[in-house]
């Protein structure tokens, strides 16, 4: 490697092997700098810190929430890497919760239900991939109610698996913090300030930390989703606390409601895009998610590339329309016709004509009939 990089800087490798080379250097330095910034928590929901000494990255975090216009439930389930043996988050939510584990096959059957419908696109003449092109060396880029006045309550604590869960009221951000730290739950600074208007507002918590039971085991994978259930007169899903991450966030929301919704804000994040609008029926693992019998499912993505810009919680709405929609992926193939190409077909036939209409006029050319001058008449003799 070390003669290529010094015959690069020499001008002595030939065009296309110096950008191969050049490409190989660039990628190195990037997984260089991709081990030094990875990010210490990310979620697209509330606040995540592993503890000190170790680092975790939640690669996805997808919720799903069920709302029947009286009754919220939030569903939430990470998929994680790092060396930590354990974490920490906080959810607030506006009423009084009860948590208990989420069942996995969930996630699987609305990723069967939101996958994109798959048709096929043909096209006459030959691509990159088909013959004669394919395989061409090309380069590509490719509990009880809490005292009054407390400023911590403890409405209840229950360990769920891996998940230590405490739920929480609070009448001072700081006294919070101060609990949850003394507690176990080691959460990111800044966070007793962005509590403030959950405290206003007269929010419950319920924090969870995350330790698994085995001994030297570390959170790595997806882990167990969580169940959420509270009153709410409107489909709140929390997101302030997430300003809190250093890192760039995404969330993955599907939503089970009356009508097909949508965000009554982007909240300091990129447009929410849908993915998916459609009824379902909430029977199998979603059933008891928004009611019996038929519902409107929403999927919707997110990202926010600047987690500081976010500036509430979402709050969504009923659309104005139950519009349908699905995604569309279209599979390209070569139009062929008995395993041959058409325009295979067609250009051969083309040139079977020309070369046939060809022989035909030189075979009539050549048997053409013969025929004879005119007779020469003498001259008549002189008189």
């Amino acid at each position: 490697m070390r003669g290529n990089i010094q015959d690069f800087r020499r001008g002595h490798i030939p065009g296309r092997k110096r950008q191969k080379i050049l490409l190989v250097v660039l990628a190195l330095l990037a997984l260089q700098l991709g081990s030094l910034i990875s990010p210490a928590y990310a979620c697209g929901c509330g606040a995540m810190v592993p503890d000190r000494g170790s680092h975790m990255a939640v690669d996805r975090e997808t919720s799903v929430v069920g709302w029947d216009g009286r009754t919220e439930q939030i569903v939430m389930r990470f998929t994680v890497d790092g060396d930590a043996p354990k974490a920490a988050w906080i959810m607030p939510v506006p009423s009084r919760a009860t948590v208990e584990l989420g069942d996995g096959a969930l996630f699987d059957e609305l990723e069967t239900l939101t996958g994109p419908e798959h048709r096929k696109r043909y096209h006459f003449w030959p691509r990159d991939k088909d013959w004669p092109f394919a395989g061409s060396d090309t380069d590509s880029a490719g509990a009880p109610a809490p005292s009054a006045g407390a400023p911590v309550g403890v409405v209840g604590r229950e360990r769920l698996g891996d998940f230590d869960v405490a739920r929480l009221t609070a009448t001072d951000p700081s006294a919070l913090r101060s609990w949850l730290e003394k507690n176990g739950f080691e959460l990111p600074d800044g966070l007793a300030a962005e509590l403030k208007p959950y405290v206003a507002q007269k929010w419950e918590y319920v924090a969870v930390r995350l330790a698994p039971e085995a001994e030297g085991a570390v959170l790595r994978g997806t882990l167990d989703p969580l169940r959420l259930r509270f009153a709410s007169q409107k489909l709140i899903y929390p997101m302030r606390l997430s300003r809190l991450a250093k890192t760039a966030q995404s969330l993955g929301l599907y939503v089970l409601a009356p009508h097909r919704m949508e965000p009554q804000s982007w909240i300091g994040g990129n447009r929410p895009v849908v993915t998916y609008a459609g009824k379902v029926e909430t029977d199998g693992p979603l059933a008891g998610l928004a009611g019996s019998g038929e519902t409107f499912l929403t999927a919707l993505d997110q990202s926010f590339p600047e987690p500081k810009r976010i500036d509430g919680d979402h709050e969504l709405r009923a659309s104005d329309a139950d519009t349908p929609f699905r995604r569309v992926v279209y599979e390209d193939e070569l139009l062929t016709a008995g395993g041959v190409p058409v325009w295979l077909l067609t250009v051969g036939g083309s040139l079977a004509v020309l070369v046939g209409a060809g022989v035909w006029r030189a075979t009539a050319w050549r048997r053409r009939p013969v025929v004879p001058p005119p007779p020469v008449h003498a001259p008549p003799p002189l008189s």
